[in-house]
């Protein structure tokens, strides 16, 4: 399936700056719309313990989109009916992996990601926790057994990045890829790179 409408969602882990920086790459592409982005409170939190404010992370997000916190059920992406065509959450909390791939719908995410595997659409899942003990490699399986793809925020240095913003440009390059959304964000391996 082709990602021409997507959803996205923030929550509670390290990395806002990677799916603020995903929200941003998003806008720039042709032929792609936001159309909905999500966001949990302790999205805040971490937002601001990173140096966002709550009140500048909600403008920014505005920018871009509707947004939706994560008690809005009446958005639109609760609804498997009128689901965009593709689901990113970036950063993915340990938390809400747990409840999609328990299948708890507890708040707008969860709900939201079981609606995208229940019509087989892409939900690219990435996290940003270390280590992982069982229960969440357990839980990051379940979820790739259902059908989502699943990325570790956790990037490469082979294109020599000379600051924090290559390496998220990296990662939000990598989750664009594993969309099929065409993007020039990071140097791609090659045998040439010294």
């Amino acid at each position: 399936m082709e990602c021409k409408k997507i959803a996205i969602a923030l929550t509670g882990a390290s990395g806002i700056r990677y799916g603020l920086r995903l929200v941003e790459a998003l806008s720039s592409i042709e032929k792609v719309e936001i159309a909905g982005i999500m966001y949990t409170e302790n999205a805040l939190k971490v937002a601001e313990v990173e140096g966002i404010k709550k009140g500048n992370f909600l403008k920014l997000l505005k920018n871009y989109g509707k947004v939706y916190d994560e008690n809005d059920y009446d958005s639109p992406l609760a609804s498997s009916s009128s689901i965009p065509d593709c689901m990113i959450i970036c950063p993915a909390s340990i938390k809400t992996i747990g409840l999609i791939a328990n299948g708890i719908p507890l708040n707008l995410i969860s709900r939201a990601g079981l609606a995208f595997l229940r019509m087989k659409r892409p939900l690219a899942v990435a996290f940003r926790e270390t280590p992982l003990g069982s229960a969440e490699i357990e839980n990051l399986l379940r979820l790739s057994k259902l059908g989502a793809i699943i990325l570790p925020l956790s990037p490469g240095f082979y294109s020599k990045p000379k600051s924090i913003e290559d390496l998220v440009d990296f990662m939000v390059g990598k989750i664009l890829d594993s969309l099929h959304i065409p993007n020039n964000l990071y140097k791609r391996w090659s045998a040439e790179i010294p």
